[in-house]
């Protein structure tokens, strides 16, 4: 089982400015989005964390040294946080020495069990995406979520307004040095870049999700969603 989580929260948030200068310290539920991942890690039954900070690290820095945790905490800087995401994972590679890790989004509320699925999992030899079959599902933003179209438990095509799909990215990967061999080898890399080198290879790998709840808090319309979820817990 895999026992480190990389979680990704150095963006700027601009949709949700409103609600809080930094994306990772926006409450819901009474806490801050930062602390639902790190606890959701801990519950999941991972042993470390490596967070990935940008835009306001410093601010978020303070915060992590401020709290006691479950889990053991670190923290990397990306080299350019208006990069794209996959310039942020490659920050959290050689915290890995080569291992594998559960990778997350700050800005994902997740049901920590979906954490623990994909960590039994593993990566294989390149990535294995979390996605959820339920497409109707009304958590989800249609203009922003990558969608997926699989074969099996392959993934055959990725990205945000694909025609034909038949699943949604969770946020939610095992990764390992398959993906950041396919990231370091992009002049811009994404981590759905990185995903299509991997499908190109067959190794881009699923597991199913659908039965395990999740929301992206990206803007003020699914912060409102998210509050509503987690009081109906």
């Amino acid at each position: 089982m895999i026992t480190t989580a990389v979680l990704l929260a150095a963006g700027e948030g601009s949709r949700l400015r409103a609600a809080a200068a930094s994306k990772p310290l926006c409450p819901v539920g009474g806490k801050p989005l930062i602390e639902h991942a790190i606890t959701g890690f801990a519950a999941a039954g991972l042993a470390r964390v490596v967070v990935v900070l940008g835009y306001e690290a410093e601010k978020i820095e303070a915060h992590l040294a401020s709290r006691s945790w479950p889990i053991a905490v670190e923290t990397v800087r990306t080299p350019d946080y208006k990069q794209p995401n996959g310039v942020s994972v490659l920050a959290a590679e050689a915290t890995l020495a080569g291992g594998e890790a559960v990778l997350a989004m700050c800005d994902h509320l997740v049901d920590p069990a979906l954490y623990a699925r994909v960590a039994q999992a593993g990566a294989g030899d390149g990535a294995r995406l979390a996605i959820d079959r339920n497409i109707e599902s009304d958590l989800v933003d249609l203009d922003d979520v990558t969608a997926v179209r699989t074969q099996g438990d392959a993934i055959v095509g990725i990205g945000k307004h694909l025609p034909d799909y038949d699943c949604f990215d969770t946020g939610v990967f095992a990764i390992g040095p398959g993906l950041f061999a396919a990231l370091n080898g992009l002049a811009s890399p994404s981590l759905t870049e990185g995903m299509r080198v991997l499908a190109a290879a067959g190794t881009a790998l699923t597991i199913d999700c659908s039965d395990l709840a999740w929301i992206d808090v990206d803007d003020p319309a699914a912060l409102g969603k998210a509050e509503d979820w987690l009081r109906a817990a």
